[in-house]
């Protein structure tokens, strides 16, 4: 376990960089990650290349036993590449391509942007390869998957669309072009979707597809440098750091080849009152695309603040506090983003460690507390998570709830978040591994909003059913194809048999709050409501008004061996939970009861040893018996406790 900063010398006066390096030493970084925007100081000029200023910041943490993580710095291009090469830049939908003076702007799929890439690619590689303290290589930075709609997109597009149908007629059938007279006669007429509608007013089958094709783009070109490093670095671990944004690539597919997942961890600053939100959500998503151990290559500091009003400073706590959660979900490395607050450009007010007085302050000390802590469980390494309950999730799902939106409010991660607090509450230790992923060691599936059906993915969790297994189905699954077409059978198609039931009608109610009764206490529901046909299934819980009230509203059934739930709305935190126990109860899954709200439990084990880690996220003190063991938990607190059962 490692804890670290991200550092940025060709920000800084070199009289800098020796005190920085020796503060950084003081404090217990022993990771340092730099390079991924400084392409224009590594080749100030086409052909030009200078890594000499590189060479001695990388000397200054070598000499200090500090291993450096270098990233390739193609999230950048400089100017001077734009100013030749204009094709290298993103177009938009509207047809106009992006202006240089931002970040992430360039085409993946453009194919002089590949070849300089290569050269640079190279060019470090053959500097690096004998470099002493390198950790690790990332690539690029943050990569998303928005739509370009350039010209080699479009070619690379249509190339696309070729080796998956084969034929103009096949494309043509799968998105049912006789609606609007849209059927193609010839392959110059697929386009991206540029224009100035929402892409939720052109064909979904279409737009899913290129949704598709700018994932695929994202991951090879991300694996297009993975095969350059691998030539220079064949131990060396290579990873890319991700986050959650509006167009994400499909995560399972892009950290397949890759050694390790990367995340940007940002907790709020400002904890919502109600809902589903904590950020262990987002770090059981990451440990759950490899179903490994993961870094965060950036981790909150302070302030969050550029293209945005600055939100409320962070919390006494908070450093510390996010930094050990991450652990306690599975990190192996936290990296606080940054080490300094920038003093211009864009991001001078999403604040580091170091405020701009220069002088170390309360969130260092914080940060130094971290260093400190984290060196004390040194012996937590090869330690990872080990769960009992798994969550699905299709990206192709994603894409597809974002083209249509089914209800006023609803997106495809709020059921997933939804029953993630619900274990959270509980204590338990949770996967989210994508929806056609072995499902051998769990005892518990949850598959919220299968709304893509996937044909392996159904059959797993038949399977998985008969066998002895616990599933819980939500509403909104099995109602497309792989087209992103509706399935002309009764919802939940390709589910119904191993549900029990069938969904009679639906009403989308937006964020309206529904009254569901089970076992004569009232819970809500809210976005959406199956009014649901029992075949063989029991009623659990009931509709408690509209038109539908006293229909089935959740549902048990039998099969095989296991048992299956069907939930018909999104419930809200108090039904989810009371879903969640009834699961529990009938596995030996450990759980933990009455915990107080905000209070989280996980486990690591492996090689003989246990830690439990209860974390406060609250800005209020806890006091509470767990398990025996008086606690007294300060705001944003973490206790590690070691050995013993859970």
């Amino acid at each position: 376990m490692k804890t670290g900063v991200d550092y940025y010398p060709e920000h800084w006066d070199k009289s800098l960089w020796e005190q920085d390096a020796d503060l950084m030493k003081k404090s217990g970084v022993s990771l340092v990650r730099m390079a991924e925007f400084a392409w224009s100081k590594m080749e100030p000029e086409e052909g030009v290349y200078d890594f000499a200023w590189l060479d001695e910041a990388v000397k200054l943490f070598e000499d200090r036993n500090i291993e450096v993580i270098l990233c390739t710095p193609t999230n950048c291009p400089p100017l001077w590449l734009y100013e030749k090469y204009q094709e290298v830049l993103q177009v938009g939908r509207d047809g106009k391509r992006q202006e240089p003076a931002i970040r992430g702007h360039r085409c993946y799929n453009a194919p002089v942007y590949r070849r300089f890439i290569e050269k640079l690619v190279r060019k470090m590689g053959e500097h690096y390869q004998n470099m002493a303290n390198l950790a690790a290589w990332q690539i690029d930075n943050e990569v998303d998957a928005g739509f370009c709609c350039c010209d080699s997109c479009a070619e690379k597009f249509r190339e696309w669309l070729k080796e998956k149908y084969g034929s103009l007629e096949a494309v043509n059938q799968a998105y049912h072009n006789e609606v609007w007279s849209g059927s193609y006669s010839a392959w110059s007429q697929i386009h991206p979707p540029l224009g100035d509608r929402p892409v939720t007013q052109y064909n979904p089958a279409y737009v899913l597809d290129y949704q598709r094709f700018m994932s695929d783009s994202t991951i090879d070109y991300v694996n297009f440098q993975q095969r350059l490093l691998r030539e220079y670095f064949p131990q060396t671990p290579i990873t890319t750091n991700t986050w959650f944004c509006d167009h994400m690539p499909d995560f399972y597919k892009l950290f397949d080849k890759l050694d390790f997942c990367s995340y940007d961890n940002y907790p709020a600053t400002v904890l919502p009152e109600e809902g589903y939100y904590s950020h262990a959500f987002h770090l059981d998503f990451i440990r759950g695309v490899k179903q490994k151990n993961f870094w965060i290559m950036e981790q909150l500091s302070g302030t969050p603040g550029c293209w945005m009003p600055m939100a409320p400073t962070v919390k006494p706590g908070m450093i510390k506090g996010y930094g050990m959660q991450a652990f306690a979900h599975g990190a192996d490395a936290v990296i606080n983003f940054r080490f300094r607050s920038a003093v211009g450009g864009a991001e001078m007010f999403w604040h580091g460690l170091i405020d701009h007085s220069n002088v170390p302050g309360r969130r260092y000390a914080e940060f130094e507390e971290l260093c400190r802590t984290v060196k004390n469980l040194k012996h937590m390494e090869g330690t990872e998570i080990r769960s009992g309950v798994a969550l699905l999730c299709g990206f192709e799902s994603e894409y597809a709830f974002s083209l249509q939106l089914q209800a006023e409010g609803a997106y495809y991660l709020e059921q997933m978040q939804a029953f993630h607090s619900a274990f959270t509450h509980y204590g338990v230790n949770v996967d989210i591994i994508d929806q056609e992923a072995d499902l051998g060691k769990y005892r518990i599936v949850v598959a919220p909003a299968m709304y893509v059906r996937s044909q392996k993915a159904s059959d797993q969790l038949h399977t998985f059913a008969q066998n002895g297994g616990i599933v819980l189905l939500t509403a909104r699954s099995g109602v497309k194809d792989e087209h992103n077409n509706c399935i002309m059978q009764p919802l939940p198609a390709g589910y119904s048999d191993m549900t029990g039931c069938w969904v009679e009608e639906y009403d989308a109610v937006g964020n309206r709050k529904i009254p569901v009764i089970m076992d004569g206490q009232y819970y809500q529901g809210m976005r959406w409501c199956d009014i649901i046909r029992t075949e063989s299934a029991e009623t659990l819980a009931v509709y408690g008004e509209n038109f539908y009230a006293g229909k089935a509203a959740v549902t048990k059934n039998s099969y095989g061996k296991g048992c299956v739930y069907y939930i018909g709305t999104v419930g809200l935190p108090g039904l989810c939970r009371r879903l969640a126990e009834e699961m529990l109860r009938q596995t030996d899954i450990p759980y933990v009861e009455n915990l107080p709200e905000r209070v989280e439990v996980t486990v690591r084990e492996g090689k003989g040893k246990r830690f439990t880690f209860l974390f406060n996220n609250d800005e209020a003190a806890k006091e509470f018996d767990f398990r025996g063991i008086p606690m007294r938990m300060e705001p944003f607190e973490m206790k590690v406790l070691e050995g013993g059962e859970v």
